[in-house]
């Protein structure tokens, strides 16, 4: 069965694009059948690739971002995707109040809530902090927990 899957943040050239390609690779190597794809809750970077310092962060641990460009999350996200993956609070707040106009869908979820043991439950946005680094760790934990839980549920 193929998972749909949608991560959000806010201008979708940081985090969301980062989770993306981390989770592509990452399902592709477990084996894990996923439609992966991301989006941010603003619009100021629509059509844009994602930030420089975080492609290349990313494409020192294998990960491409280079083809991937910025879109806002939709209404017709709630009907396209199983799972709605947020990066933090603020953007989870926005993606619930767009499925309350869907009026249908997947609750948006915090993504960090796959790596409980990572001791935060929002993924510091690299565009301020300049870590992308730590945001590629957080990801990667994130993303493990998330595997783990898809392919648990598979053997049910």
């Amino acid at each position: 069965m193929t998972r749909h899957i949608l991560f959000v943040c806010l201008g979708n050239i940081c985090r969301s694009p980062a989770a993306e390609a981390v989770l592509r690779a990452k399902a592709a190597r477990a084996g894990l059948m996923v439609e992966v794809d991301s989006a941010g809750t603003g619009d100021w970077h629509v059509g844009e690739p994602p930030h420089p310092p975080m492609i290349a962060a990313a494409t020192a641990r294998g990960y491409r971002l280079e083809a991937l460009r910025a879109r806002q999350l939709s209404v017709s996200d709630f009907a396209r995707f199983d799972m709605i993956l947020t990066m933090d609070n603020a953007n989870q707040r926005k993606a619930s109040a767009l499925r309350a106009q869907a009026g249908m869908g997947p609750l948006p979820k915090l993504f960090l809530s796959y790596a409980p043991d990572c001791g935060l439950t929002e993924v510091p946005d690299p565009w301020y902090t300049g870590d992308f680094d730590q945001t590629l760790d957080l990801l990667e934990a994130a993303t493990d927990g998330l595997i783990a839980a898809l392919l648990s549920t598979d053997q049910r």
